[in-house]
């Protein structure tokens, strides 16, 4: 009995949907169909952002792991092995790079064992760079979930402005304002704002997940630079004191 009044029920509200799609202007279906586009665009943002951040968060930490039991900062650079699709390689290997160009010798042969401070500067602003970098490519199609948030709902509320204004246009010219008369046009406008909010919704918990995730991503890179560049100095950098030390003797 319950199934059969379930069964009844959705029924009747899919018939209530067609009914309702029927009565819409041209101009709603017009808008329903932009914002059917901007949820397929919404959800394939989400999906495909949500599996690159997974991705780097976990290469993220298999790379800390393994950069953790190195005894030199340029033991994985020498070795030569590339991380696709991990930000913090990515910003090690900009670091490396910088760090072995001024490392290098005057023949190109072999690395000076110290590092002026100049030299280590430019590689901090090239970490820098680096991490600004990665964090664009994280960011990279977040606006369009944010357009979808922002602008889904105006564009339902101005199919619903649009069709309500057209039904008591009707209204008024036909002189008869009866409830089943103006019922089917209100409820056809109606629909192009339950349309916006069914994309604003979920784009805009997706949207929040995002950012939340991209600013722990960016967080991490900002640390891990910092320590590479406290390694690079504790390794290569001498101090004053021992430059004088090393004159004197």
């Amino acid at each position: 009995m319950n199934a059969t009044v379930y069964f009844l029920a959705a029924a009747s509200s899919q018939y209530e949907l067609v009914y309702v799609w029927n009565q819409a202007t041209p101009e709603a279906k017009i808008i329903i169909f932009t914002l059917l586009i901007f949820s397929v665009v919404a959800w394939s943002v989400m999906g495909s952002k949500a599996v690159q951040m997974r991705r780097a968060k976990k290469l993220n930490q298999l790379f800390n792991a393994e950069f953790r039991q190195q005894n030199n900062v340029l033991a994985i650079y020498d070795r030569r092995i590339q991380v696709d699709g991990c930000p913090l390689f990515a910003v090690y290997q900009e670091g490396c790079l910088e760090l072995d160009a001024r490392l290098k010798t005057a023949g190109g042969e072999g690395r000076r064992p110290v590092l002026s401070l100049k030299a280590t500067e430019h590689v901090k602003r090239t970490l820098e760079r680096a991490v600004a970098q990665e964090s664009l490519k994280l960011e990279s199609g977040l606006i369009l979930l944010a357009i979808a948030v922002s602008g889904a709902p105006f564009l339902g509320l101005l199919g619903t402005v649009w069709g309500v204004m057209s039904t008591f246009g009707h209204v008024a010219q036909a002189q008869n304002a009866s409830l089943t008369q103006m019922a089917p046009g209100v409820a056809a406008a109606l629909i192009t704002t339950v349309a916006g909010l069914l994309v604003a919704i979920p784009s805009m918990f997706g949207y929040n997940w995002l950012v939340h995730t991209l600013r722990a991503l960016t967080v991490e890179l900002d640390n891990f630079a910092q320590e590479l560049v406290s390694k690079m100095e504790i390794e290569y950098l001498r101090d004053e004191d021992e430059v004088f030390r090393a004159k004197d003797e």
